[in-house]
């Protein structure tokens, strides 16, 4: 039995006498918090599972932070956000997207993208109306339709594909009871990104069955490739599309916890409404900086990038060169996630160990989905040194479990 099944059953067995909330006994404890965990207590540790960014928050961010304390921003602010922040979100689509967006109507500033994404699907979702989900992917999506009463049903990211999607996929899954779809490109855990050639059969399918869009959009501006078409400037999709976005992953402000949701009036005063009554309004002092961020200088953007750029190359390239670990080179984001299968181990027990016997934190594909099984996820936001040192340590790691078998 492998440590996450071993937690996932203690959770049961322990909702059963403390009286708690029925839907609380199907939130699954997470594989990456269980990792995160641990790596913390230890020392000499390369931590390669942490999902954020190893920049600062560039300075004219910072910079923008302590005016707004310093001119006492520190109140509370409509539900929705404040409209310079709207109107700057609006702005930076304009000049991006080609997107022509109503920062009044259209769009909400929310606590991160992991609130904007939990609000909208409170929002649309009715009880036993069904959300296709990827696998793998993100952890939070499948327990956030599970608290909106809603069922998550996975359609398959495969290696073989460059874990890009296909359209088949998302046919065989769909069902009379399937409302939405979540998609998340550049894709967490795998990197992958969807080519416009992707967006434009996503579309078609979603138009034809008249489904709504998800469309997690976090890490947009972390491509190495070019970036594909936006969904909402496809015909049919501007209507039923709910693009969430974040500051986290771009400019590096993941504690900051600014994240917006940009859809058609009717489900964007839905969200507001709901935020409210969730989180009163995203932090003030915050949202100033997030006007900066989208209206000022983006080079910091593009540094940060070419950085990540030169450690995927670098990871991939080392990773592919272990006897028994093969790795697709990633187009977005900053994960690697290389196939563990001929190692003839679980990716829970591997994680675990690499973790135990080298110091090398990583995620278990396994937490990610079934899909991600056989597969660690090890994130690239780290020096260039500490990546090194980090693959070194895996290739003794697998050498020694190979001369084990």
């Amino acid at each position: 039995m492998v440590f996450a099944d071993f937690y996932n059953i203690l959770e049961k067995v322990i909702f059963l006498f403390d009286g708690l909330a029925k839907r609380t006994k199907e939130m699954p404890l997470s594989g990456i918090s269980s990792i995160f965990e641990k790596a913390q207590t230890m020392k000499n540790v390369v931590r390669m599972e942490l999902g954020e960014p190893d920049f600062e928050t560039p300075e004219h961010i910072k910079e923008a932070a302590k005016r707004a304390l310093d001119d006492g921003h520190t109140h509370y602010t409509s539900s929705s956000g404040i409209l310079e922040l709207r109107e700057a979100v609006a702005d930076r689509m304009k000049k991006d997207d080609s997107l022509s967006v109503d920062p009044e109507r259209e769009v909400v500033i929310t606590s991160g993208a992991a609130s904007a994404i939990s609000l909208t699907i409170l929002s649309v979702i009715n009880p036993g109306e069904e959300v296709l989900i990827p696998d793998p992917s993100w952890p939070h999506y499948d327990p956030c339709v599970r608290m909106a009463g809603g069922v998550p049903v996975p359609y398959a990211l495969r290696p073989e594909n460059g874990f890009r999607l296909d359209v088949e996929d998302l046919r065989r899954n769909k069902s009379a009871k399937t409302k939405m779809m979540i998609l998340n490109s550049p894709n967490n855990p795998t990197g992958s990104t969807a080519s416009s050639r992707d967006v434009r059969s996503i579309a078609e399918f979603l138009v034809n069955e008249d489904l709504m869009l998800l469309d997690d959009r976090v890490y947009e501006k972390i491509i190495y490739e070019e970036s594909p078409i936006h969904m909402m400037n496809i015909n049919g999709m501007r209507e039923r599309t709910i693009a969430v976005n974040s500051l986290s992953k771009t400019y590096a402000m993941t504690g900051w916890r600014i994240g917006y949701v940009v859809a058609p009036e009717k489900i964007s005063a839905n969200v507001a409404r709901m935020n409210l009554y969730a989180n009163a309004c995203a932090n003030s002092i915050a949202q100033k900086a997030g006007v900066a961020a989208l209206l000022g200088p983006q080079d910091c953007v593009t540094e940060m990038v070419e950085e990540y750029r030169i450690r995927r190359n670098l990871i991939t390239k080392e990773l592919n060169g272990i006897d028994g670990l093969t790795c697709v080179t990633p187009t977005g984001a900053f994960y690697a996630f290389p196939r563990i299968t001929e190692l003839g181990v679980l990716s829970g027990d591997f994680s675990m160990a690499l973790l135990d016997e080298v110091g090398v934190s990583s995620i278990p594909g396994s937490a990610f989905g079934v899909q991600g099984e056989g597969f660690v996820r090890l994130s690239y936001t780290n020096t260039i040194d500490q990546i090194t040192i980090g693959v070194d340590r895996i290739r003794k790691f697998v050498d020694r479990l190979q001369r084990k078998q």
